[in-house]
């Protein structure tokens, strides 16, 4: 699978990388709404239900056909095969990861342009902005382990879909571990490439009827800037690609394919 994505050429990378961001930012879209308004839950049933509707996301990618770039840290198993070459790896990884943030970023364009943080007297946009502003205050060194444990989940998922002999099979393995990193409040660098742009949009550009409605105004989220949101989605790539190629990819390689006397 990793010598195929890899054999694919660019403009095809690109698009099914965009159509992934897409993907996992329709999750976090659906995230956002279905907590919108969960406060009176216990405060982990809460995050079990973000979870469950944010594996819509991967199991679009999956399914659908799309190339993630979390996901494909895996394709580490070809490149140490020698199936790939390093310089192959690379391309796969950079265009696919261009096609994530050109589909993640114009997802979110278009959900603030159809004003649906307006929803609910602006309670859903309050409830992008609250999540958004979590991620970019957190520091470096716990964001980049929260990443790394959350494409250790994600490329399990992944590795597991290709033991999967039907469309079922493929959703029942998914949506544990994506319920489980979201649930435990990991880091994903693609999702994280919805959430930070849709809530810097909402602070920069809602009107002020939306402020109004939710009683606050944007310097209340002072510490969400284009910055911290850089600093996140730069920490929260390396971590994913060392959780993903480093602690699935090539532990598996290692057991199953590494050569042998």
């Amino acid at each position: 699978a990793g010598a195929t994505k890899a054999g694919r050429d660019m403009l095809a990378l690109i698009i099914l990388g965009l159509l992934a961001g897409a993907f996992i930012a329709l999750g976090a879209i659906f995230m956002t709404v279905v907590v919108t308004g969960a406060g009176d839950l216990p405060w982990g049933v809460g995050r079990l239900l973000a979870g469950l509707v944010f594996s819509l996301g991967l199991i679009l990618v999956i399914v659908g056909g799309a190339e993630l770039f979390t996901g494909d840290s895996l394709m580490i198993v070809a490149c140490a095969s020698r199936r790939i070459t390093l310089a192959a790896l690379l391309r796969a990884w950079s265009l696919v990861y261009i096609g994530n943030i050109i589909g993640a970023i114009g997802t979110a364009a278009l959900v603030f342009l159809s004003g649906q943080h307006g929803f609910n007297d602006g309670a859903v946009g309050k409830t992008a902005l609250s999540i958004a502003s979590s991620k970019a205050s957190l520091e470096t060194i716990p964001l980049f382990f929260l990443a790394v444990l959350c494409n250790v989940l994600v490329c399990l998922a992944v590795w597991m879909s290709f033991g999967a002999r039907s469309i079922t099979d493929k959703i029942v393995v998914i949506v544990p571990p994506i319920a489980a990193f979201v649930a435990a409040g990991f880091e994903h660098s693609i999702a994280n490439l919805y959430f930070l742009p849709y809530a810097l949009a909402i602070k920069a550009w809602a009107g002020a009827d939306f402020w109004t409605a939710i009683g606050q105004d944007a310097v209340a989220y002072a510490g969400l800037t284009i910055s911290s949101a850089m600093h996140n989605i730069v920490v929260a790539t390396v971590g994913n690609l060392v959780g993903g190629s480093l602690m699935v990819g090539a532990v598996y390689w290692f057991v199953y394919l590494r050569r042998r006397d």
